[in-house]
């Protein structure tokens, strides 16, 4: 009887890098992200219509805009998804373009820095906690985190420079 070998791959960044041209044709590019942060779901948008949802986890401090660095709080307003980091500290991101103008303005006024490296990312590539921690609260400085495997589909399923709306 031959012996069948099972092998566990993780997909780290480089793999996931390498195979992401080869199917990207496969699947619907959004033209618009949706993220409804009281819902804590982020949405994939194709000529107005919603074609997938993903359950995400948000800042420690999810209430209320992004005031400034160390808020833990997730920004609201509109941005774009304006690059991407295959080798980040956690399993994928994709950056947002905050903070935008008026972000800086109104930090300026607070006499605060108004932080940025806002991602949609997977997770630690180093977890500190269990998986379930992960799964169910919200435990970024002000990101919006999925699970690896939707951090794939999201990567595959955005491209450069696609609006993303944050709400309340």
């Amino acid at each position: 009887m031959p012996r069948v070998l099972k092998f566990l791959i993780p997909i780290s960044a480089l793999l996931a890098a390498a195979l992401i041209p080869s199917v990207a044709g496969e699947f619907p590019v959004a033209d618009e992200v949706l993220v409804e942060k009281d819902k804590r779901e982020l949405h994939l948008i194709r000529d107005g219509a919603v074609f997938r949802t993903f359950d995400i986890a948000l800042g420690i401090q999810p209430r209320g805009d992004k005031q400034q660095e160390g808020d833990f709080r997730t920004p609201e307003g509109r941005y774009v998804l304006d690059s991407r980091n295959p080798h980040s500290e956690y399993f994928l991101s994709v950056h947002i373009s905050y903070p935008d103008r008026q972000d800086r303005q109104e930090a300026r006024a607070l006499g605060v820095d108004p932080g940025g490296a806002i991602m949609i990312h997977g997770q630690p590539n180093t977890p500190t906690r269990s998986e379930a921690y992960y799964r169910t609260q919200d435990w970024t400085n002000g990101c919006i985190a999925v699970s690896n495997s939707d951090m794939i589909d999201i990567w595959l399923m955005t491209g450069e420079n696609t609006p993303i709306e944050i709400r309340p």
